[in-house]
């Protein structure tokens, strides 16, 4: 019976140590597999983050510690880490949030903050609520470092909207622009103002000084219609040498006409380049913004522009009806 006894027991012996054995080697596994996660995480720059509700204690994986330029395995306070996020961005993140808690479902925000060590970023935060029993008891997610990202495409945006040269709103703004004035004079009925201005003598400093020259010029025109008293007007280069203007408060034609006076006397101050006083002058063409189409306004801008040119250039003319349009 002893025996027996004993027998069951170094049995039990052996079989509580295999299996203590497979639980010491899933352990491992699990660690190394925990490595190789963490590490991947790492490498992709996503990091995992969780927060339990409704006691909100956080959790994240290394990578958003390193987002966040917090020592990895620091002590987290939800109150503490949301305080790196600007004004704007963390009141938008705790509506996204507590309406996917609310409504047990998710989000992708795309956040900026400010690092604990100072500096600013840009994070995209993907989250999920998990429930049980409909109940929310953790929300969960990625959190990625898109700064890089962030200014690539602030830079593509830049380049499509903006003139490299001048930094002013480029031809595909002005279109745009154009049209809503446009749509807006329609529905109160009363007219801004096209402005076209066409510089005069430009093709001569090209061929007498060079390309650099011209370049130049353009740069500080931009600059001179940038500093000009434009209250309530877009300004945009929309040709080699050829610039626009679109008025928004300017509704009265003798306001008009002292902005087209003094953007002239502006343009037509020397330029210095290489000890040389470059001199240039400007034509303006202006137009009602108002008919059925914005081709029709600029046309009539053009044409106003055609006959200042016409009638001894550094002049400026408004659209007539009797004005005919340059083909």
């Amino acid at each position: 019976m002893l025996n027996q006894l004993e027998e069951e027991v170094t049995r039990l012996r052996l079989e509580l140590a295999e299996k203590e054995k497979l639980i010491n080697e899933q352990a491992q596994a699990l660690l190394h597999f925990k490595k190789i996660y963490g590490q991947s995480s790492i490498v992709a720059q996503i990091g995992i983050w969780e927060c339990t509700l409704p006691d909100e204690e956080l959790t994240w994986s290394d990578y958003v510690y390193d987002i966040f330029e917090l020592p990895r395995g620091a002590s987290l306070e939800r109150g503490h880490t949301l305080a790196c996020y600007t004004e704007a961005s963390r009141q938008e993140l705790q509506k996204r949030r507590s309406d996917a808690i609310a409504s047990r479902s998710g989000f992708t925000f795309e956040a900026e903050i400010m690092t604990f060590q100072g500096n600013k970023r840009w994070i995209r935060i993907t989250a999920s609520v998990e429930c049980q029993d409909d109940v929310p008891v953790r929300i969960f997610g990625m959190k990625q470092d898109i700064t890089d990202q962030k200014a690539q495409f602030d830079r593509i945006m830049y380049l499509a909207e903006y003139d490299q040269m001048t930094g002013l709103a480029n031809k595909s703004q002005f279109h745009m622009k154009l049209s809503l004035a446009l749509e807006g004079a329609s529905i109160d009925n009363e007219s801004d103002y096209l402005l076209l201005i066409d510089l005069d003598g430009f093709k001569k400093i090209n061929d007498e000084f060079g390309h650099l020259a011209g370049d130049e010029c353009i740069r500080e025109i931009g600059k001179r219609l940038g500093k000009t008293d434009l209250s309530g007007v877009s300004i945009f280069r929309i040709g080699g040498d050829e610039f626009a203007i679109i008025t928004s408060q300017l509704r009265k034609l003798e306001q008009v006409n002292q902005l087209a006076k003094a953007i002239i006397d502006s343009l037509c101050d020397p330029i210095s380049y290489n000890g040389v006083n470059l001199k240039l002058g400007a034509s303006v063409g202006v137009a009602a913004i108002s008919g059925s189409s914005a081709s029709d306004v600029f046309a009539n801008a053009d044409a106003a522009l055609y006959s200042a040119k016409a009638c001894g250039k550094g002049m400026f003319r408004f659209h007539q009806m009797d004005m005919e349009k340059r083909s």
